[in-house]
C-alpha cells in the first residue's frame, strides 16, 4: 500500500508538470504570432521508472533524476536532444533526435527516437537496466525569459536483462535557455 501510495504521488506531480505549460501557454498575449520554442537549453529534474521487467532481480521500477538537453537544428522541426536519468545505482545515457511540433505560443510537442546505453549493465535505472532503442513522446514550454518546463515519457523497446517487458520512464524539469 505504501508502495502504492509512492507511486500516485509521483504520478500526479509528473502529471502537473505536463498540464503547466499547456495553461502557462494559453494565458500569453495573442497578439504575439510565434508558434512553439526554438530554445536550446540544458534541464534538470525527477525521472520515475514505473515498469518492472517482471523478474525481480534489480528490474523494479526505480524514482531517480535526469538533465536534458535541446539543440534546435536550424530552421528545421529537428532538435538533437541528450538525457541522463540516473538512480542510486547507475544511469543511462541518451542520445535522441526529435521532431518538434508547435502546438501553442512558446510551446513545443516533440517525438524522439534513440538509444539508451546503461552505465552498469544488470543495475536499474528509471528506463531499465539494459541498453536498448527509445522513443518517447513530451511536451517543452517557455514560462519565463529564459527559462522552460519539460515532461516526457520515455519507452526502452525490451529494456530488462532476461525479459522481453519494455520499460516506461516519466520525466520533467526545469530547463535554462542558452540559446
Amino acid at each position: 500500500m505504501k508502495c502504492l501510495f509512492k507511486y500516485i504521488v509521483i504520478i500526479s506531480a509528473l502529471s502537473s508538470l505536463i498540464v503547466a505549460p499547456l495553461v502557462l501557454s494559453t494565458g500569453q498575449a495573442s497578439a504575439e504570432t510565434k508558434k512553439g520554442t526554438d530554445a536550446s537549453y540544458i534541464g534538470a529534474g525527477v525521472a520515475a521508472g514505473v515498469t518492472s521487467g517482471g523478474q525481480g532481480i534489480n528490474d523494479d521500477a526505480t524514482f531517480g533524476g535526469n538533465v536534458t538537453g535541446r539543440v534546435k537544428l536550424g530552421n528545421t522541426p529537428f532538435s538533437t536532444r541528450g538525457n541522463v536519468l540516473w538512480s542510486d545505482q547507475t544511469s543511462a545515457i541518451i542520445p535522441e533526435l526529435s521532431v518538434d511540433v508547435p502546438i501553442a505560443n512558446r510551446t513545443n510537442a516533440y517525438l524522439t527516437g534513440g538509444y539508451s546505453f546503461v552505465e552498469k549493465d544488470g543495475s536499474p535505472t528509471p528506463i531499465g537496466n539494459r541498453d536498448s532503442v527509445v522513443l518517447g513522446v513530451g511536451v517543452e514550454s517557455e514560462v519565463a525569459n529564459n527559462f522552460l518546463v519539460y515532461t516526457n515519457a520515455k519507452v526502452g523497446l525490451g529494456a530488462y536483462q532476461n525479459s522481453d517487458a519494455s520499460a516506461v520512464s516519466i520525466n520533467g524539469g526545469i530547463g535554462y535557455r542558452f540559446k
